[in-house]
């Protein structure tokens, strides 16, 4: 991926995890979201817009990741740290 591939991107919460925030491509399409990620995952709530780009640092994600997520499989699902250390300590 080069520094100027950009993605605008919509970012929801759970209403059930707390921590626990989804990317996707489009306000309000979950149609590349797998089911039973949408049923764990519950009621999205509106966090806000984004443009990414391998510049952009985020709080709790790896923007390259992120951007990865998005163009192959048209969502990323960010998990709280808590959850990414239990794991990776299993």
């Amino acid at each position: 991926m080069t520094a100027t591939t950009q993605i605008n991107c919509i970012i929801y919460k759970s209403n059930k995890k707390e921590g626990l925030y989804l990317y996707v491509l489009k306000e309000d399409d979950f149609s590349d979201v797998p089911e039973s990620l949408m049923q764990n995952f519950g009621e999205p709530e509106f966090v806000m817009e984004l443009e990414l780009d391998s510049n952009r640092k985020l709080a709790r994600a790896d923007t390259s990741d992120v951007l990865q997520g998005l163009s192959s499989q048209g969502y990323y699902l960010q998990v709280p740290p808590t959850i990414v250390s239990l794991l990776n300590n299993t």
